[in-house]
C-alpha cells in the first residue's frame, strides 16, 4: 500500500507540472521573484541565509559565476584557491570530510561543476554540528542549479582538449642495468652474471629482439598527448507556479596507452539531471531533484586478476617491475629460418599474429606479460549506474503562527558497478637463436601455452549500493518590532548507506535543535545542538548531546562606525562547540571482549584427548565513549573602501579526545601473553590531539579605465600537537606526545660510510647484513655504541591532512568582451619521503636512474646514493632523513582567456550569448623537487590539460 502510495504521490507531482507551468498568477498575488543582492544567500544546514547573517566558519564559493571564466571538470577542482580553510583534501586540517549534494550525502565526483550552483564549505564545529556525528570533521555542500522564474532558456556548452603528459620515469636500459648488477653482485661478494660479450650485444642495439632492451615509456607504447571531450545542454525556465532544471551532458577520455586492446581504452559518462521546483498553493511548495549517471570504462585485459575478476596488476606496474632485458615483446617473423619448419608450424598456428609480421614473445620464467596481455588476452568494461532521487514537501504554517514552517525531505539513491570482460588464453613462443654467416637467424622455437578463445563473455566485480535519507524539520523567523529577530529550527534526520558485501549499514540518525537572536542585525546569539546515536558503542552510551554556542558582533553597525570612510563592514563572530562522533571509531563492536580457538594451545585432560585453548583476544569495555571535538573559533569579517578589499579569517583552537587505543602501559604487563598470544586488554578512549590555526580569504577589486581587476589570496596555516599518548619509551626524545600528529618519524643519518675503517670505529647497526662502505651511516642517539629503533627520533610533518601552509591567488582581468583568469596554489611545510620501488633499489629490482649517483671507491667523494645490493639492502632502505626532501610547490592551476561575442554581433540570430575560451590546467610546478613532485612510477603520468571551448545560450 506504502509503494502505491508514493507512486500515486510522484505521478502527480509531476502530472502537475504542465498545467503549472501554464497557469497564470493569480491577480494581486506576488511573485517570488529573485532578487540578487550583495548579500546573496548561502546554503547552510536545513536552510539558506544571508551571507551577512553567518557567524564564522563558513566559507561558499559561486560557482554558477566562477564556472563563467573557469571551466573545470571536478566538482572540487583547487578550491584551495578561492577560499580559506580548505588544504585540498581537508577541512581545518581535520580529514574525513561530509559531502552532501542537494542535502543527501553522495559522492562529489559524482555532480560535474556544470551542474552546481554553489558550494559551501562548513568548517567549524558549531557550523556541522545539526549534520550529527557524520560531519564532525567538516562538510561540503553542493547544491546543483534550479528553474528560474524566467522565460524558456537554453544553454549548450562544448569543450575539446588534450592532456599532455608532464613527465615519465627514467629507468636505466638493459647495457646499464646488466652491468650495475654486476657490480651489485660484486658489492655483496659474488660473481658477476652477466659477462662482458652479452653486454656489449645489449648495448650495440643491433638486434632489439634477441638482445631486448625494452623502454615501457617510449613512443611504442605511449601516446603523446590524448582527448577529453565533453558537451552539455541546460534548459530551463519557469514560472511563479513551477519551475524546472534539465542538465544534460556527455564526456568521453582516451588513454595514453597506444598499442594493443589498450589503444581503444576509454571513460565515458552520461548523466541526465532534472530539477522541478512546484508552488502548490499558497502555503505548499515541493520540489523532486532526480540524476541518473551512466559510468563506462573500456581498458585491456591484464592476466592477473583476483577472486572478483579484477585486474590486480596493469600496465604501469609491470612498467615499474619488468627488467628491461627480461623479454622482447614482439619478435619478426622474418627472423625463422626459412628451412625450419617446425618452428614455422608452430607460429602459423597461432591466433596472434601481430599486425602479420611478429609473434608474442616470452620465456619459460615470463610465459605471461603485459604486451602480450594487452594484445591477445582481451577487454573488460567497467561499468555503473547512479540514480538518485530525492523529494520534499514545505509547510507554511503561518495558519498557526506567522513565521513558522515545517520541512521535509526523503531521499533514495542506488548505485550498482559490474565488469565484463572476454578473457583469453594465449601463447608465447622463446626462441632459439643462432648466428648464420654473422647473420642472427631463430632455428628452433618453444612454445608456452595455448590460444584460447572461449567467445563466453565473464561478468565479476559487481558491487551494489544504496542511500535512504529522511530529514524532517520545523523553522520559525519572527521579526519583532523591527528590531528583535528570532530563529529556530527543530531537526529530525538521519540516513543509511548499504553497501554490499559489507554487514553492518553506515548509519546517521540525530535530532537538532538551533535558536538565534539578533538585534538590529548588529548583535547575534545562536544555540544549536545536536543529540546523536551510533551503535558502535555499547548500550548506554548511544546517545550524546553535541553543544554549541556562538555570538556575533556586526561592529560596523554601531553609531561609532557610522562616519567611517574605511569600513564598510566589520564584524567579529566567536564560537564554542563540544562535538561528539563516531567517526574514528573504525568498526562495530569494539567494545565487546573477543574470544578465539584459532590460535589456542593443545592439551588434553587424559592420554589420547586434545583440546584447544580458548584465549582470550580482547577485554570488554561497556565505557567506551564517542570520541569528542572541542574547540573554540573566532572570525573577523570586514569590507573595506567601498569593497575595494573584502577579508574573512578565523582563527580556531580544536581537541579530538577520547581516540580510541587499546593501551600498553595503563593496564598491568600480565593482561597480554606473547604465547599463546592472548590479551584481556581493552580498547578504550585515550589518545588526544589539538589542532590551532587560522584561514584567510582577502579580495581586492578595482576597476582601472575599462579594465575590471580581481585579485584574490586564500590561505591556512595550522600546527599539530598530540596532546595525550599511550607510551612509555627509554628516552626523551622517543615520545610522540607534544609533537606533531602528521609526525615522519626515522633515523638521523651521517652521510655514507667511506671505508671499512669507519664501519669499524662507528656504532653497530644492527639491521640485518654487513654494514660496507658505500652504506648509510645513523646517529647514536642514545650513546649505547649501538644503532637499532631506539635510534629513531622525529624528522619533520608529512602534512596527512594537508600542508601545513596552503596558499591560493586567484586573479581576474575583464575588459571589454575579454577575461583573463589564472589560479595558483602552493604547499608549504611538509615532508615526504622517498621510500618506494623507484627510489630504494635492491635485490633484483629494476634500476632507476637515481642509482647513477651511487656510492663507488670512485665516486665516493661525490656520490649521493648508497652502494648498490642485491641483498635486502636492510640497512639503507628504511625511513631516514637520508630520504626525506620537501614537498614545497606553488602550481599554477589554471590559466583561461575567454571571449563574449558582442551582442551587436548576434542580436538578429538565435543566441542570446555566446563564450568562446581556451584553457590549460596543472600548466606549471616551481619547487626544487619539481622532478620528485611530478613523477608518477606506477600510475598513469600526470598531465597538463589543455582546452578549448564554446558556450552558447538561446
Amino acid at each position: 500500500m506504502k509503494h502505491i502510495q508514493k507512486r500515486f504521490i510522484l505521478f502527480a507531482l509531476f502530472a502537475v507540472v504542465p498545467f503549472l507551468m501554464n497557469a497564470q498568477t493569480p491577480a494581486g498575488n506576488e511573485t517570488d521573484t529573485i532578487i540578487i543582492t550583495d548579500d546573496p544567500l548561502v546554503q547552510v544546514p536545513f536552510r539558506k541565509v544571508a551571507q551577512s547573517d553567518i557567524l564564522g566558519g563558513v566559507s561558499v564559493v559561486d560557482l554558477e559565476e566562477l564556472t563563467k571564466k573557469n571551466y573545470n571538470t571536478y566538482s572540487l577542482d583547487n578550491m584551495q584557491g578561492y577560499i580559506g580553510g580548505f588544504t585540498g583534501n581537508a577541512l581545518w586540517g581535520m580529514g574525513d570530510y561530509l559531502v552532501l549534494v542537494d542535502g543527501i550525502p553522495r559522492a562529489a565526483n559524482n555532480v560535474l561543476p556544470t551542474e552546481i550552483e554553489q558550494i559551501t564549505f562548513l568548517k567549524s564545529a558549531a557550523a556541522v554540528v545539526l549534520y550529527g556525528s557524520r560531519a564532525a570533521k567538516g562538510a561540503i555542500l553542493i547544491s546543483t542549479k534550479r528553474g528560474k522564474d524566467t522565460p524558456l532558456e537554453i544553454n549548450v556548452r562544448a569543450n575539446t582538449g588534450f592532456h599532455v603528459s608532464k613527465s615519465n620515469p627514467s629507468y636505466l636500459g638493459s647495457a646499464q642495468y646488466m652491468t650495475l648488477f654486476n657490480e651489485a653482485r660484486v658489492n655483496d661478494g659474488q660473481s658477476p652474471l652477466y659477462s662482458d660479450e652479452e653486454i656489449y650485444h645489449y648495448a650495440s642495439g643491433s638486434n632489439p629482439y634477441r638482445y631486448p632492451n625494452v623502454d615501457f615509456y617510449s613512443s611504442d607504447y605511449l601516446k603523446s598527448y590524448y582527448n577529453r571531450t565533453d558537451v552539455s545542454t541546460e534548459i530551463l525556465g519557469g514560472n511563479e507556479r513551477a519551475k524546472f532544471y534539465t542538465n544534460i551532458g556527455y564526456y568521453r577520455q582516451g588513454d595514453v596507452l597506444d598499442f594493443g586492446e589498450a589503444a581503444d581504452n576509454f571513460t565515458d559518462r552520461l548523466n541526465i539531471r532534472g530539477n522541478i521546483d512546484l508552488k502548490l498553493n499558497d502555503f505548499i511548495s515541493a520540489y523532486i531533484n532526480t540524476n541518473a549517471t551512466f559510468y563506462n570504462s573500456r581498458s585491456a585485459n591484464a592476466t592477473d586478476r583476483d577472486a572478483n575478476d579484477n585486474i590486480t596488476d596493469n600496465y604501469w606496474t609491470y612498467a615499474s617491475i619488468m627488467r628491461p632485458n627480461r623479454v622482447s615483446p614482439l619478435i619478426p617473423l622474418s627472423f625463422i629460418d626459412p628451412n625450419d619448419q617446425q618452428s614455422w608450424n608452430l607460429v602459423n598456428g597461432s591466433e596472434n599474429i601481430i599486425g602479420g609480421q611478429y609473434f608474442l614473445g616470452g620465456t619459460q620464467v615470463d610465459q605471461t606479460n603485459v604486451f602480450a596481455d594487452y594484445y591477445a588476452s582481451g577487454y573488460s568494461k567497467w561499468t555503473s549506474r547512479q540514480f538518485q532521487f530525492d523529494t520534499g514537501l514545505d509547510f507554511d504554517l503561518k495558519g498557526i503562527t506567522e513565521g513558522l514552517k515545517f520541512h521535509t525531505q526523503f531521499a533514495v539513491d542506488y548505485a550498482t558497478s559490474y565488469s565484463t570482460s572476454y578473457n583469453n588464453s594465449y601463447a608465447v613462443y622463446a626462441p632459439s637463436w643462432y648466428d648464420y654467416n654473422g647473420t642472427d637467424v631463430i632455428a628452433g622455437i618453444t612454445k608456452y601455452n595455448n590460444d584460447e578463445k572461449s567467445g563466453q563473455q565473464n561478468v565479476g566485480g559487481s558491487t551494489s549500493n544504496q542511500t535512504i535519507a529522511f530529514s524532517g524539520y520545523f523553522t520559525y523567523d519572527k521579526t519583532i518590532n523591527a528590531a528583535h529577530n528570532l530563529n529556530a529550527m527543530l531537526i529530525a534526520s538521519g540516513y543509511q548507506i548499504t553497501n554490499s558485501g559489507q554487514y553492518h549499514r553506515t548509519s546517521s540518525a540525530n535530532a537538532g535543535l538551533q535558536l538565534g537572536y539578533n538585534y538590529k542585525k548588529k548583535y547575534y546569539a545562536d544555540f544549536s545542538a545536536s543529540l546523536i546515536h551510533s551503535a558502535k558503542l555499547p548500550e548506554g552510551n548511544r546517545q550524546a548531546l553535541s553543544p554549541t554556542v556562538s555570538l556575533g558582533w556586526k561592529i560596523s553597525e554601531e553609531d561609532f562606525m557610522a562616519n567611517s570612510s574605511v569600513f564598510d563592514e566589520l564584524s567579529l563572530n566567536v564560537s564554542g562547540s563540544i562535538v561528539n562522533s563516531d567517526l574514528d571509531i573504525e568498526n562495530f563492536y569494539m567494545y565487546e571482549a573477543t574470544y578465539t580457538q584459532a590460535n589456542g594451545a593443545w592439551w588434553g585432560w587424559y592420554d589420547g584427548a586434545s583440546e584447544r585453548s580458548t584465549n582470550s583476544k580482547r577485554g570488554g569495555n561497556d565505557e567506551l565513549d564517542f570520541v569528542k571535538r572541542k574547540e573554540v573559533s573566532a572570525t573577523l569579517m570586514a569590507s573595506l573602501w567601498e569593497k575595494l578589499l573584502t577579508v574573512n579569517t578565523s582563527f580556531f583552537i580544536n581537541s579530538t579526545e577520547g581516540l580510541l587505543i587499546t593501551p600498553s602501559t595503563i593496564f598491568p604487563n600480565y593482561f597480554f601473553t606473547w604465547w599463546p598470544e592472548a590479551s584481556f586488554i581493552p580498547n578504550v578512549n585515550f589518545n588526544n590531539d589539538k589542532r590551532v590555526g587560522f584561514d584567510f580569504n582577502v579580495n581586492v577589486n578595482k576597476q582601472v579605465g575599462e579594465v575590471d581587476l580581481s585579485l584574490g589570496v586564500s590561505g591556512i596555516y595550522y600546527t599539530t600537537e598530540a596532546t595525550q599518548r599511550d607510551e612509555n619509551y627509554e628516552y626523551d626524545y622517543q615520545y610522540r606526545e607534544g609533537l606533531a600528529i602528521d609526525g615522519i618519524w626515522g633515523l638521523e643519518s651521517a652521510g655514507l660510510f667511506q671505508s671499512a675503517e669507519e664501519v669499524a670505529s662507528s656504532p653497530e647497526q644492527k639491521f640485518g647484513g654487513t654494514v660496507k662502505p658505500g652504506d648509510i651511516k645513523y646517529v647514536d642517539q642514545n650513546a649505547d655504541n649501538i644503532i637499532d629503533d631506539k635510534d629513531q627520533v622525529y624528522l619533520g610533518r608529512a602534512g596527512w591532512s594537508g600542508a601545513p601552509l596552503t596558499l591560493g591567488v586567484n586573479f581576474t582581468a575583464k575588459y571589454k568582451g575579454f577575461t583573463f583568469f589564472a589560479l595558483g596554489t602552493g604547499n608549504y611545510g611538509a615532508y615526504a619521503m622517498k621510500n618506494d620501488a623507484y627510489h630504494w633499489v635492491y635485490g633484483d629490482r629494476k634500476y632507476s636512474e637515481v642509482v647513477l649517483d651511487r656510492w663507488t671507491e670512485e665516486t665516493k667523494a661525490t656520490a649521493t646514493y648508497p652502494r648498490l645490493t642485491t641483498e635486502s639492502g636492510s640497512n639503507n632502505f628504511r625511513n631516514s632523513d637520508f630520504w626525506m626532501y620537501k614537498t614545497d610547490r606553488f602550481n599554477l592551476a589554471k590559466v583561461q582567456i575567454t571571449y563574449d561575442l558582442p551582442q551587436s554581433v548576434i542580436q538578429n540570430s538565435l543566441f542570446e550569448n555566446i563564450s568562446m575560451y581556451v584553457s590549460g590546467a596543472n600548466l606549471l610546478t616551481i619547487s626544487k623537487e619539481k622532478d620528485i613532485l611530478e613523477l608518477e612510477f606506477d600510475s598513469a603520468p600526470q598531465t597538463r590539460f589543455f582546452n578549448i571551448g564554446l558556450k552558447a545560450t538561446f
